[in-house]
């Protein structure tokens, strides 16, 4: 039988949880244990599904062993299709139990990550799971979705849909499409982390995407010339002001994706409650300056920021970056009207325990594209924006990641070829290939063998100068960059100066103890 991606078994999966809940399907007369045996058919009908059952799951557990991803993968959805086919049949089998059917195909649905699109020609985006979201104290006004209805337009009455955002829709389209489709993948990675914080807010969730693909296009590691940084770009004074900025550990916050969602609701809350709740003198705050725009609305008696004297007073940024903010919001809720497309995204969170030192980069080496255009190092560090890409990480390091990443993880990143491979790469070093050889002679000038004079001594050995026992910590210095400079094991180097993991936290001026370097 032809595959299906998984959310289309899901589907029908709870279309047979529903009919066999239903009143008729619980009125089915209940076996009596004083009464007569089942026929020898229905016996043996229940037995060969079972045994279909049964032999469905060993395939299914095989394909965790196979080789490589893309086999794994096709083998668990025709082992799961062959057991929607099971259960569907159980229920019309005399004295089968669909709840114990259902129970062993559910169990190993839940444990495979999402395939859409990879298995069967369906293209589109991978539809947002709501699930996925917390939902907790969201207003329900400020979901995607209750916007898209015929209720809940209210972003939509909320901006002025005129020629400066239809302007910046066209430069979406065409130079930045590709700008775009990045913040739209980026976006839907953290999607988890930072859309509850605008919801509970009672903002926008375009709102939010609108202002992260202007800023950074999702790039949770972005930084401008002025000091803004993170994927929603807060300068040092004002992240500081709502909570963001150095943890203790030497991480700063802003480029925490939740921690600056979160801080960006309660800035746009604030300037909304001074600005007569305007979105575009809120964003025009947001990137000139909210000083500046207080000012310029209570000079002009609150009047609109599309008024020319309104306008005028704004510098030329910020007249470009409140329509494109607008444009690129419009555009996450109706996609469909402008022929957009969204990426296929597997984001459904998930951690993944490392079973061996490794690196984001190598990381990204091993797990190779499988299911995405770019890799997953920029998923990894968005998720992850604490670890430098290089920085090697020790067994056991917990890492925020998806269910397609942690699945290619186990096929490639623990064991096989692909491991070795990867780890080879990080190990190679230009200054390996290089070679010296002696300065050529001119032949005339050598002298011949029998006259060669007898080799010189050796030199006496100068003593080697004794190895430094202690290292001062540099700005920028990190214990992955000092353990590669001074040949020493992360381990060692922690365990002698009590440095407690995963962080190992170090600052500038620390004296590290090298026992162990080489």
């Amino acid at each position: 039988m032809p595959l299906r991606p998984l959310p289309v078994v899901a589907v029908s999966l709870l279309s047979l949880l529903a009919a066999f809940s239903t009143p008729a399907a619980q009125a089915q007369p209940k076996r009596d244990r004083g009464a007569p045996a089942e026929s020898r058919r229905d016996a043996a009908g229940v037995e060969a599904l079972q045994q279909r059952m049964d032999a469905a799951e060993k395939r299914y557990r095989d394909a965790m062993l196979a080789e490589d991803e893309e086999a794994a993968a096709s083998a668990t959805a025709a082992a799961l299709a062959e057991m929607k086919d099971v259960v569907d049949a159980c229920g019309k089998q005399r004295g089968c139990s669909v709840e114990t059917m259902l129970a062993t195909y559910e169990r190993l649905l839940q444990a495979t990550p999402r395939f859409d699109g990879l298995l069967a020609d369906e293209g589109g985006a991978d539809p947002i799971d709501e699930s996925d979201l917390d939902d907790a104290n969201v207003p329900a006004s400020a979901n995607a979705a209750a916007l898209l209805s015929e209720e809940g337009q209210r972003f939509v009455k909320m901006v002025q849909f005129n020629p400066a955002v239809q302007a910046g829709i066209r430069r979406w389209l065409t130079d930045l499409r590709p700008s775009l489709m990045d913040s739209y993948e980026n976006y839907r990675y953290m999607q988890h982390l930072m859309s509850p914080a605008f919801r509970r807010h009672g903002l926008p969730e375009a709102l939010l995407f609108g202002i992260m693909a202007k800023e950074s296009n999702g790039k949770v590691h972005a930084g401008s010339r002025v000091g803004a940084v993170g994927p929603l770009q807060f300068m040092p004074a004002t992240g500081r002001r709502f909570g963001l900025g150095d943890d203790g550990t030497g991480f700063d916050t802003r480029y925490d994706p939740a921690a600056s969602a979160d801080a960006a609701a309660q800035y746009l809350q604030e300037r909304m409650a001074q600005l007569n709740n305007s979105i575009e003198l809120s964003l025009a705050g947001y990137n000139g300056g909210e000083g500046r725009a207080l000012r310029v609305f209570r000079d002009t008696g609150g009047r609109s920021f599309w008024d020319i004297d309104v306008y005028n007073q704004f510098p030329a940024e910020t007249k470009d970056y409140v329509p494109m903010v607008i444009a690129a919001a419009w555009l996450f809720l109706h996609p469909k009207e402008y022929g957009i497309r969204w990426p296929n995204v597997s984001a459904r969170p998930a951690t993944v325990t490392l079973a061996q030192p490794t690196s984001l980069y190598e990381l990204t080496i091993c797990l190779g594209n499988w299911g995405s255009r770019d890799g997953y190092l920029r998923a990894l560090r968005n998720l992850n924006p604490r670890w430098e890409p290089g920085q090697t990480l020790p067994a056991g390091t917990a890492l925020n990641a998806t269910t397609r990443i942690a699945w290619l993880y186990r096929f490639n990143c623990t064991r096989g070829k692909r491991l070795e491979l990867a780890q080879q790469l990080m190990a190679s070093d230009v200054r390996a290939a290089l070679v010296r050889v002696g300065d050529p002679m001119p032949a005339a000038s050598a002298p011949a063998a029998a006259d060669a004079p007898a080799p010189a001594a050796p030199p006496a050995r100068t003593p080697a100068k004794p190895k430094p026992r202690t290292y001062k910590v540099q700005r920028g210095d990190t214990i992955s960059s000092i353990a590669r400079k001074l040949q020493c094991e992360i381990l060692d180097l922690a365990k002698a100066n009590k440095l407690k993991k995963p962080k190992y936290a170090i600052k500038p001026g620390q004296v590290l103890k090298l026992d162990g370097c080489g």
